[in-house]
């Protein structure tokens, strides 16, 4: 029987020929990712267990990016304590405030991700470095101690659904729109602990910007990891930012799919997911009513890259933003923000009346205040 992508990636790191799904596997750790609203809790239950070092400080990545710039005391006590902790701990990679920024635009922006990896990190949409061929999923601070000390975790090995782009993307359709459209068709449990492997000529043509969109967002539909098999515009985005060999794994003809989905994306136009579940999609023409819009907020781990932002200001060039309505853009990184800069994308932002903030998750976040941990 042949294996997906994701069984191959998942055997070769538990010692194993093959894999199958429902099998209980421990895997090894190639990376893990931190960043500060959920390091913390994980940082002192290791603390608690009497353990004082990390498996390998090289392949630790800790990036604070969802309370940057710190917004009070107690934020700014919280980085402190995992600045502090990372330097103990011999830990290199650790993306300070001025070479920061959300942590699924920058791990693979600075080399970080390869294909065939197994890489976790305590947050949700870690599955966006799928795009890559990477195993990637996220974890919880329970799980991220453990990894943080063992450079393992176990896994029950998920089973893969496979969705099929074909077709020609229309104006104004975007990556966005195709996993919107995905979710809408399948629901928010539709891929329950699922693998959801992307494939057809529409992902051969994409950017690893756009690829990256649609791996990010199957955790919305339940997903455990999305994945895209690497191929040469993956291998040309890496070479640009590692020096590492890149292994083009592929499914196997006869790997077995929990099912598969097909989509001519020929027949979408722009999706909007209405409150208050993203499965509640609609396309653009059907909405007829006007809609008071109080603030419109470009950016975060899904949509605050350069190739975002270069969108958005083509929309916004000579226009003004809507009186009563505020815009709040935030480019994803320190570079995009300076490459946006650079391209005079800024100042089209700032001349239609938005406020650009620096590279972080922050614009969403303040309600997690009441939940930080004092130090």
């Amino acid at each position: 029987m042949g294996q997906t992508i994701t069984e191959k990636i998942l055997a070769a790191h538990c010692g194993e020929k093959e894999v199958h799904p429902g099998d209980m596997i421990n895997a090894r750790l190639d990376l893990v990712m931190c960043h500060d609203v959920t390091t913390t809790p994980a940082i002192d239950m290791l603390r608690e267990h009497g353990i004082d070092t990390v498996f390998d400080p090289d392949r630790i990545v800790v990036m604070p990016d969802h309370f940057v710039p710190n917004k009070d005391i107690r934020s700014a006590e919280m980085i402190r304590r995992i600045r502090t902790w990372a330097k103990e701990k011999g830990i290199q990679r650790f993306y300070e405030l001025g070479s920061h920024g959300v942590c699924h635009a920058l791990l693979p922006e600075q080399g970080h991700v390869l294909p065939g990896m197994t890489l976790v990190g305590a947050d949700s949409h870690t599955c966006t470095h799928g795009a890559f061929g990477a195993f990637s999923t996220g974890i919880g601070s329970t799980d991220l101690a453990a990894a943080l000390a063992s450079g393992e975790l176990w896994f029950k090995v998920p089973a893969s659904l496979l969705v099929n782009l074909t077709g020609s993307l229309p104006e104004e359709v975007y990556a966005k729109d195709i996993i919107l459209e995905l979710i809408r068709r399948i629901g928010v449990n539709g891929a329950n602990y699922m693998a959801v492997e992307f494939r057809g000529e529409i992902v051969d043509g994409l950017s690893m910007e756009s690829r990256m969109t649609l791996c990010n967002m199957v955790i919305e539909a339940g997903a455990k990891s999305g994945i895209i098999a690497a191929d040469r515009k993956t291998a040309e985005y890496l070479r640009e930012r590692s020096s590492a060999d890149i292994a083009f794994l592929r499914s196997d003809a006869d790997a077995v799919y929990e099912c598969v989905i097909d989509i001519d994306v020929s027949t979408l136009e722009p999706v909007v997911a209405f409150p208050h579940l993203p499965e509640n999609g609609k396309a653009v023409s059907s909405i007829k009513e006007r809609i008071p819009l109080d603030q419109v907020y470009i950016g975060s781990c899904t949509n605050g890259r350069i190739e975002d932002l270069r969108i958005a200001a083509a929309y916004m060039k000579d226009r003004r933003v809507a009186e009563g309505t505020r815009c709040i853009v935030v480019p994803a990184t320190t570079e995009i923000w300076k490459t946006a800069n650079r391209e005079g994308l800024i100042e089209i932002f700032m001349n239609a009346g938005a406020v650009v903030s620096p590279p972080t998750c922050g614009a969403w976040e303040l309600t997690w205040s009441a939940g930080i941990r004092e130090p």
